[in-house]
């Protein structure tokens, strides 16, 4: 790839200073649009069901409806930014997002919530991480780990700053209005952010010569990971993953409210996931230079299964659910780092953003459909005893795959030296 798209030295100042701000505000734009939109619903489900009188199955299929179409948009939007269109891309999304967001504050019927979601679903899959990953991966072929760590660094407070505001706003206010407050975070925040610091390849004369040139590689290099057991490998490892991140992060609340977990418990073991995760990310900032990125991935897949263990044993016990917390939020902090670095790693940079669509499909797909999966096993067996084992299960999965998938690279490598 060509490094026009960085700064050919490292002296040049004013350059460097501009890069470190756009890196900045696209983070600032993760958190807000994260918090705003994800981590919100969590909080707004309760006092929604009660106000409308939905149940508990029908307001998560509309949550996964939106998870699902977010998968089926992953892969265009990142072949979109493989060709230069990233600004364009998330600029719309968070249009897109505030939208739906007011469209869901003034919603009278389950129609009106699920168009709402499916409209989130595009957002999502325009404004979260792997747009941005594939943005920067593309903006500073050199340096993207540095600084898509940086990006998930302040995003991992998503969780610590919307989770007690949206409880504050849905206190005070309620969760119409709550929602018309996150509608306007969209517009206010990550709008401009995404207009003004992503920066189109189709306005730089530079690149114009060779666009044809690029987009051939970049389909050559979506066709050749479909080839390829390291991709399959990663699309289990990351959909196992997903699937169990998405059933645990919807359902934490409404588990430790069934266990009887006082509200400061509560409230004090979600805030601690954020933390969690940006000390992880921390740490792997300062000493992930020095590390392969496999071996971190290990610790990663093997810290998240142990972190349900806890969970199962925690019952409503303030320091293991608090343990529990801190252990999920590390693993997940490090996984969305592992999540955009693994694929240049074991495999190539060329057409990044159609790849990691490819691989967020399936992801998508079953972040889509595990928080009405494990909804429906709620009623099922009447608690969330099964819930949680069938979670530490496909965790298990998740690991085993990535297991295979730096096994099998290790190999390759190997093979062509």
């Amino acid at each position: 790839m060509s490094s026009r798209t960085e700064n050919a030295s490292g002296d040049n100042a004013p350059a460097d200073s501009q890069d470190r701000l756009v890196i900045w505000a696209l983070a600032l734009a993760q958190l807000v649009s994260w918090g705003s939109v994800y981590y919100s619903f969590s909080l707004l489900v309760v006092p929604m069901e009660q106000t409308m009188g939905w149940s508990r199955t029908a307001t998560n299929a509309a949550l996964s409806v939106g998870l699902l179409v977010s998968g089926f948009a992953a892969y265009p939007i990142g072949r979109w930014i493989d060709h230069g269109l990233g600004r364009r891309v998330m600029a719309v999304g968070s249009v897109i997002a505030s939208a739906m967001l007011l469209l869901w504050a003034d919603a009278q019927s389950l129609t009106a919530l699920f168009v709402a979601w499916i409209g989130l679903g595009i957002s999502m899959a325009g404004t979260f991480y792997d747009p941005v990953f594939a943005v920067v991966t593309h903006r500073y072929p050199r340096s993207f780990r540095t600084k898509i760590t940086l990006i998930t660094l302040v995003a991992g407070f998503a969780s610590t700053v919307f989770i007690p505001l949206t409880q504050f706003l849905v206190g005070s206010v309620g969760w119409r209005t709550s929602l018309v407050v996150l509608a306007a975070l969209n517009l206010i925040i990550c709008l401009p952010i995404h207009v003004l610091a992503i920066r189109s390849s189709r306005a730089d004369p530079g690149s114009r010569p060779t666009n044809g040139a690029v987009k051939l590689a970049n389909d050559a290099a979506t066709r050749r990971a479909l080839r390829s057991p390291v991709f399959w490998a990663l699309a289990v490892c990351f959909t196992a993953y997903y699937a169990t991140f998405a059933a645990l992060t919807f359902h934490l609340v409404p588990l430790m409210v069934e266990r009887g977990v006082s509200n400061v418990v509560l409230v004090t073991t979600m805030a601690l996931i954020g933390p969690a995760q940006v000390a992880a990310r921390a740490v792997w900032f300062t000493f992930g230079r020095t590390v392969h990125v496999s071996t971190v991935g290990i610790i990663v897949v093997t810290l998240f299964p142990l972190s349900t263990v806890v969970l199962i044993s925690a019952g409503h016990t303030a320091v293991m659910l608090w343990l529990f917390a801190l252990c999920y939020g590390a693993a997940n902090g490090m996984m969305t780092i592992l999540r955009g670095t693994i694929v240049q790693d074991l495999m190539w940079t060329e057409g990044y953003g159609a790849v990691s669509g490819m691989l967020s499909f399936p992801s998508n797909v079953a972040k889509g459909i595990a928080p009405i999966a494990a909804a429906s096993i709620w009623s099922f067996t009447h608690g969330y005893v099964a819930v949680e084992w069938t979670v530490f299960l496909i965790s298990i999965v998740s690991a085993i795959a990535f297991f295979v998938a730096v096994r099998v690279s290790r190999h390759a490598a190997t093979s062509v030296a």
